[in-house]
């Protein structure tokens, strides 16, 4: 049984949040970085969220900008602007009685991607896994080379224009890494069945690499395209 996500506000900005907790005791949580003027309403990620949680993660989706902010289309594109602020969400979440001491993975979506990668270079240790959705980790810049945590890049086989994007940023990542094409996706996974392949394969990821979930008796079969 799924709980009902609670309205938070994150951080010195106070930004919009989502927090949602498993039904049993939550022993991970992801914080999900949107991108490209998508925040914690975007229903794809909320489907990936809510699948995450059945799987005994706690999941954190927020709005990376202010309404104000928002006005402004070039803070869409500003990934120092949106690490720093997922930097401030995951300090907050270490504040958070009952959250403070759960290990920390994150969910990066188009540019998304990109400031997950910038905060996970910051943090360190302290970021145990990122998983990239159609995103632009090559906007990551430098910073990939300063990644900790194993990362997983998910692209759809028909977004053209994303795979040489995601296989640059792929060659320059020192961490573990990963780079799965869905076959028949484009850009935003609208296509029957290739959401549920980002779920699968992000599921996975984080099974592996946070800390604090159980690891299954037999590995889940994950399609992998070429």
């Amino acid at each position: 049984m799924r709980r009902t996500c609670t309205e938070v506000r994150v951080g010195p900005e106070r930004l919009a949040g989502l927090l949602g907790l498993p039904a049993k005791e939550p022993v991970d949580l992801v914080i999900f970085a949107h991108g490209s003027g998508s925040g914690r309403m975007s229903p794809r990620n909320q489907y990936v969220a809510a699948e995450l949680r059945d799987a005994g993660l706690a999941t954190l989706l927020l709005d990376l900008l202010t309404p104000a902010e928002e006005q402004n289309r070039a803070n869409v594109f500003d990934i120092g602007l949106l690490a720093k602020r997922l930097l401030a969400a995951t300090r907050w979440v270490r504040e958070e009685s009952g959250l403070a001491e759960l290990p920390i993975g994150y969910f990066g979506a188009s540019t998304g991607a990109g400031a997950a990668l910038v905060a996970a270079a910051e943090a360190g240790d302290n970021v145990f896994a990122v998983v990239s959705r159609g995103g632009r980790p090559d906007l990551a810049g430098d910073a990939l080379e300063h990644v900790r945590a194993p990362t997983l890049l998910i692209v759809g086989g028909a977004d053209v224009s994303v795979i040489p994007l995601n296989q640059q940023a792929l060659d320059r990542l020192r961490a573990t890494k990963s780079l799965v094409i869905v076959p028949g996706a484009t850009h935003l996974f609208e296509e029957p069945g290739t959401l549920d392949d980002v779920v699968s394969l992000a599921r996975q990821w984080f099974l592996d690499f946070l800390p604090g979930l159980p690891k299954p008796a037999a590995p889940i079969d994950i399609p992998r395209g070429a």
